[in-house]
């Protein structure tokens, strides 16, 4: 794990410098982002730059950094133009596989400086926190992030003159003619045009990319083509990377279980142990649209909580609750108000 820890971010001042750290980090190999502030529009921000442009590179915002560091297992690399030079210690950092790069605004408090295992200097002059993040990350990964490839919405094709772009989402036809290619059922065709007219309801009344929430909805059981059993989120996602399909789509077809599978539970059910919790927008949208249909027909979250609850799966239940208010709230309207006269 190669994280980046971005210290003293401002909302209402750093928005685009911090989005830029966050970018870097990205594209020269980082796994993640952790901000000490919490910043919605931020994330949201770099989840729609994950989003078109592929990869599964996460931000977190809101993280207390004393916390974060006391629980962080591998070292921890300050980026300041007080430390020792790059070129004397990057050898030795490369040797590390687990690294939590602290990259501060105007002023970083005191204790970094004692808490971290290297205070790096990529220069002793004024320069951008951007530019030492960007250097840094060249050095450690030895220059191998520019072969690494992503399987974005969009593709950018390098060309002399003009701009190449490729779209690479299918279109709703396109979808409905994979899930008859792959092999899925009528029933099933018929249960992701439902999940897919909810979607893109509960999508109208928010920012999310409606074309990205359509082809995830489409295709969110395209795995029911293998299998019925709860593993059949993870047998799509499989059919779905064969088939090439943008990284956001594997994604909401892995994490549309319920409202999600944590690791532990995972584990218990059979499944490869991880998460399988939707973190983006799209991806939420998507799993609990499939949440809000039985048989076809919209219902309440509240029938769907108290059939968990009576069978026993209280944590469902609850993980259920929290993603319909979360939904609720970006939406200013209980969902269920919304999709009442659908």
């Amino acid at each position: 794990m190669i994280a980046v820890l971005r210290l003293g971010h401002r909302v209402d001042r750093d928005k685009r410098i911090t989005t830029h750290v966050a970018l870097v980090a990205r594209t020269f190999g980082a796994d993640k982002i952790f901000v000490d502030n919490k910043d919605k529009a931020l994330e949201r921000r770099i989840e729609s730059v994950v989003n078109r442009f592929g990869g599964n590179f996460e931000i977190e915002t809101g993280v207390n950094w004393k916390k974060f560091i006391k629980k962080w297992r591998g070292k921890v690399v300050h980026l300041t133009m007080y430390g020792l030079p790059l070129y004397q210690v990057i050898e030795e950092i490369r040797k590390e596989k687990d690294l939590l790069i602290v990259v501060g605004s105007e002023k970083v408090p005191r204790e970094i400086y004692d808490i971290a295992d290297y205070n790096v200097s990529v220069s002793n002059q004024p320069h951008s926190e951007v530019s030492a993040l960007a250097i840094f990350l060249d050095r450690y990964f030895e220059g191998m992030w520019e072969k690494k490839r992503y399987n974005g919405v969009i593709e950018i094709l390098p060309s002399k003159k003009g701009k190449k772009v490729i779209d690479k989402l299918p279109t709703a036809e396109e979808c409905i003619e994979i899930l008859k290619k792959v092999g899925c059922p009528e029933n099933v065709i018929e249960h992701c045009k439902k999940v897919r007219e909810v979607a893109l309801e509960i999508a109208s009344c928010t920012d999310a990319d409606k074309r990205i929430v359509e082809v995830g909805a489409l295709l969110h059981d395209i795995g029911r083509s293998r299998t019925h059993g709860i593993e059949h989120g993870i047998e799509g996602a499989k059919i779905a990377r064969e088939m090439n399909l943008p990284d956001i789509i594997v994604r909401i077809i892995e994490n549309h279980l319920g409202a999600g599978i944590p690791k532990e539970e995972a584990e218990k059910l059979g499944l490869p142990p991880r998460d399988y919790i939707p973190k983006t927008l799209e991806e939420k949208i998507v799993a609990h649209a499939d949440n809000l249909i039985d048989d076809n027909q919209i219902i309440k979250i509240e029938d769907e909580i108290r059939k968990q609850i009576e069978k026993g799966n209280k944590d469902y239940a609850e993980r259920l609750r929290k993603l319909h208010d979360e939904l609720s709230e970006i939406c200013g309207k209980d969902l269920n108000e919304i999709l009442k006269e659908k």
